[in-house]
């Protein structure tokens, strides 16, 4: 099927999806919620990291890097189309998702999380107005990005198999939409994870516990 992206104007879904962001006030990565505040936390620099945490700070700059370049894909869209280069980039990330950020979750769920968050239980330092801890969040957020990245791919594999072209474009209005929402929920989740949680793992965990956690 070939969409006539080029002639969207009025109907292209990334307009649409920058005006209902516009009336929205959703959070930035530069403008985190009260909630994710660290507590009274001062700055840790990189170089002052148990090496376990930058580790994963180093992939975090990785992921940065694979995130923008989806963003350009999705941008390219509405006057590339489904070009080569287009269809290239959207797998390149989801193969990156799938091989890269899927197993970057599971590290840290499996290595400072999870000792981390029985600190924080013991400690009752929850999040403004729930009994969920900053990291009981990020896992969280770890489920919700799977469930998003899924149901972005399967309705970017469904655009190119429908045979009407309107029904495409509403495919396509859905598949860009959870999109921008993976990535904007991958650039806040990166930015708490940076400024909030590994200086708390880093002030709470001892070096012999991450020493060991780095094995």
């Amino acid at each position: 099927m070939n969409l006539d992206l080029k002639n969207l104007n009025k109907q292209d879904p990334l307009k649409r999806m920058v005006e209902r962001q516009n009336e929205t006030n959703e959070f930035s990565p530069m403008d985190p919620p009260d909630a994710f505040q660290p507590p009274n936390l001062d700055e840790v620099k990189y170089e002052d990291m148990h090496p376990l945490i930058q580790s994963l700070i180093d992939e975090h700059k990785v992921c940065n890097k694979m995130i923008d370049a989806f963003e350009n894909t999705l941008n390219s869209l509405h006057t590339d189309g489904f070009s080569k280069s287009t269809l290239e980039g959207i797998n390149d990330f989801f193969s990156f998702f799938d091989e890269s950020i899927i197993v970057h979750n599971r590290k840290e769920d499996n290595t400072i999380f999870a000792d981390l968050n029985i600190i924080l239980h013991e400690k009752e330092e929850y999040s403004t107005g729930t009994e969920k801890t900053i990291v009981d969040l990020m896992e969280d957020d770890h489920i919700k990005m799977l469930q998003l990245a899924a149901i972005s791919f399967n309705l970017f594999g469904l655009v190119t198999r429908i045979p009407d072209e309107g029904s495409g474009m509403v495919i396509l209005d859905l598949a860009v939409e959870q999109s921008k929402s993976l990535i904007e929920m991958l650039k806040l989740h990166i930015f708490r994870e940076d400024n909030v949680v590994f200086p708390i793992a880093n002030t709470y965990l001892s070096q012999e516990v991450m020493d060991t956690l780095k094995k």
